[in-house]
């Protein structure tokens, strides 16, 4: 008898990410896009940024962090990534 693992749901591709090409440089991104597009953790892209492995993000407000889409683009580039 054969066993199947359940899968967990697929979450939504964010809108940002999935129009990323179409972002202006000057544009943000929230964490959420930053770590689709590197393929890592939250976690990791908070201790990327720390350590300078990611470009600085931006405080937008209080409460609001943000990275420029042209500084990922460049980073995209620089690991041999898709940087559209």
């Amino acid at each position: 008898v054969a066993r199947h693992a359940r899968r967990a749901p697929r979450r939504p591709v964010p809108a940002p990410l999935a129009n990323f090409h179409a972002l202006p440089d000057a544009g943000f991104v929230r964490l959420p896009v930053v770590s689709a597009l590197f393929g890592i953790s939250v976690a990791t892209v908070w201790n990327w940024a720390k350590k300078g492995d990611l470009p600085t993000p931006v405080k937008l407000g209080p409460h609001i962090t943000a990275w420029r889409v042209g500084d990922l683009r460049k980073k995209l580039r620089e690991l041999g990534g898709v940087a559209t």
